[in-house]
């Protein structure tokens, strides 16, 4: 179950949430999301909250309402998200990374080295 905490709003956290679960697949596209008023009986949250992050996504096109069934993934919502992510990680993640690594003295050969060498550990942390 999810906890909201800090001084982010809940809709904000939900939509990240509700991304996050699209990116990863556990929400498949074509799959149903729970409705505002069972989201915010599970998470003790108003309806309105709820409402608000569906309406952000649906807005995104990573949602799509269906009148009288309910909120959906939209087809190709997954992919959406890794084009997006992909320059957004490059940018505020991998660049800023690199130039510390830049900054500490490494290498290009040593960065690329540390990097796949923390690829093969996560892979086979993975397994």
């Amino acid at each position: 179950m999810v906890e909201f905490t800090g001084s982010e709003p809940i809709y904000v956290q939900i939509a990240r949430d509700l991304r996050e679960q699209i990116l990863t697949g556990s929400l498949p596209e074509g799959a149903q999301v729970m409705s505002t008023t069972a989201y915010a009986t599970t998470y003790r949250i108003n309806p309105a909250t709820a409402a608000k992050a569906f309406a952000q996504l649906v807005d995104e096109g990573l949602l799509e309402k269906r009148r009288g069934v309910g909120m959906f993934v939209t087809a190709g919502a997954r992919q959406q998200l890794r084009d997006g992510g992909r320059t957004d990680y490059r940018n505020t993640v991998l660049k800023p990374a690199l130039s510390k690594g830049l900054a500490l003295g490494l290498t290009a050969e040593e960065l690329t080295e540390h990097v796949t060498d923390a690829i093969h550990e996560l892979q086979e942390e993975s397994r």
